[in-house]
């Protein structure tokens, strides 16, 4: 019956709108953004680390910005969440709800979160240990007032619709500078034949580092067809966000990103900001002795740099002249690591002991892990891949969890358009999806991934399989 009604009321829109329906037959490219507020209340737990820590201020509001994208029949979203991570189902329940909005094919919807380390805890092992232990002594958690998860889905899903509401004519153009001065690969061979992460500045152990960085800027810029007018732009750049600290709510530095491009063109200009592959690298040059500075000063400093490097490269950019909007996705299901009942017994036993000094940081990070996995339930976890064709030159690939950097860099290699971003953290976040070659290596990040070796090649071997068949699609 729904069918039916929403077939006759497409029929009475084409018959009054034959202008539009023209417009769609040609090809025409039309596209709306938008963001919405996703802020929690104050206080409430924050992410990123493996203490409680509650929020006691807003430095700047959190939100959901989405780019839809409609050509003809076909219509895409992606939305760009600053937030540490989701759950599939928290992402899968906001698609759903968003594909009611818009007619937007839920696989067709992108949500990636860009990794700030403060935004809110909601929805991990530790939030649920300290959720029920604050229920246990106070009846309910204070620390709680609203059903966050739920308001986010709905939130999310209001950002979609706002988009797709204000869908417009326009042009694109898109195009790759290079930034190899604010990231840094992060884990390090040492004189004992270990490999570490942040092995402190200027160890004299180290021997050299275990890996690159990814210094592309990609950058695709959305003008108004009617009068040339930029209203929004999406930069991917690899680097964790994890440079404020604190206790207040931030975006981190693409907040900065965002208000040094609105100095250019106007505070209606939104500025979406996906993280790229970036499960190895971070901030800090260990390799130098030079100091810099911390909190809020070092946040704009790198979101001031990563604007200069976009504005920089906005003339250079290749216009899109013929864009051709398609999504494929594929779910490849990689092995969960595997652990006894004694040891998932001694996880559950120890997390009263994460955020003390009772066990040591990678105990903690184990048990952490081990209960994560065995809440996930089965022996596998499903990798929901997605891959963006925006034109023949142009694609966008997303990416469950945190992949190491060399990961992103294989599938740019192998793909066959001349921009691919990779995006991190989409719809689900399993923690670290490491190299073969780093779980032989051993370190934080291993100890941390819930999968087994081989799990983050599979990732990409589908992304290169789905980019290929965008690239050979001639519809």
């Amino acid at each position: 019956m729904r069918l039916g009604m929403s077939v006759l009321l497409a029929m009475a829109v084409c018959a009054f709108l034959p202008s539009a329906t023209t417009a769609a037959a040609a090809g025409d490219l039309q596209a709306g953004v938008a963001a919405v507020d996703i802020t929690p209340p104050v206080p409430f737990r924050l992410c990123g680390y493996f203490n409680e820590r509650l929020s006691t201020g807003i430095h700047d509001p959190l939100h959901a910005k989405a780019i839809v994208l409609r050509q003809g029949g076909r219509q895409l979203g992606m939305v760009f969440c600053d937030l540490i991570g989701m759950s599939a189902a928290i992402s899968l329940k906001a698609r759903e709800a968003a594909e009611k909005k818009t007619g937007i094919p839920k696989d067709n919807i992108l949500i990636a979160c860009t990794h700030t380390h403060t935004g809110p805890l909601f929805g991990d092992p530790l939030r649920d240990y300290l959720h029920e232990q604050a229920i246990a002594e106070h009846g309910s958690d204070p620390c709680e007032k609203i059903d966050y998860p739920a308001v986010l889905a709905d939130r999310i899903a209001e950002a979609v619709g706002r988009a797709h509401a204000a869908l417009r004519p326009v042009t694109l153009a898109a195009g790759v500078a290079k930034e190899p001065g604010l990231s840094f690969n992060r884990r390090f061979h040492m004189k004992d034949g270990s490999v570490v992460f942040n092995p402190g500045k200027l160890n004299p152990n180290i021997v050299r580092t275990a890996g690159p960085i990814d210094p592309d800027v990609d950058v695709v810029l959305v003008r108004d067809a009617a009068d040339a007018r930029p209203i929004g732009s999406l930069t991917v750049f690899a680097l964790h966000l994890d440079t404020m600290g604190g206790t207040q709510y931030s975006a981190d530095f693409p907040f900065w990103l965002e208000q040094s491009l609105r100095e250019e063109f106007g505070n209606g200009f939104t500025s979406l900001f996906g993280n790229g592959t970036c499960g190895d690298i971070n901030h800090i040059n260990f390799l130098s002795g030079h100091a810099q500075p911390g909190g809020g000063a070092e946040t704009k400093r790198i979101g001031q740099a990563l604007a200069a490097r976009v504005k920089g490269e906005i003339p250079k950019l290749k216009p899109v002249p013929q864009p051709r909007v398609a999504v494929r996705t594929e779910t490849v299901l990689a092995p969960l690591q595997k652990y006894t009942p004694d040891e998932i017994a001694w996880a559950k036993a120890s997390m009263d002991k994460i955020g003390t000094d009772k066990l040591s940081f990678l105990d903690q990070v184990k048990a952490y892990k081990i209960v994560d996995i065995h809440a996930r339930k089965g022996d596998m976890l499903p990798i929901f891949v997605q891959a963006f064709r925006i034109s023949d030159d142009v694609a966008l690939v997303a990416l469950p969890g945190e992949p190491f950097v060399e990961l992103g860099l294989a599938i740019k290699r192998a793909s066959p358009f001349a921009v691919t971003m990779v995006v991190e953290l989409a719809h689900d976040a399993p923690a670290y999806l490491p190299t073969r070659k780093a779980f032989a290596e051993g370190s934080y990040e291993t100890v941390n991934s819930r999968i087994q070796p081989g799990g983050g090649e599979m990732a990409v071997e589908a992304a290169i399989r789905l980019l290929r068949q965008l690239r050979d699609d001639k519809s």
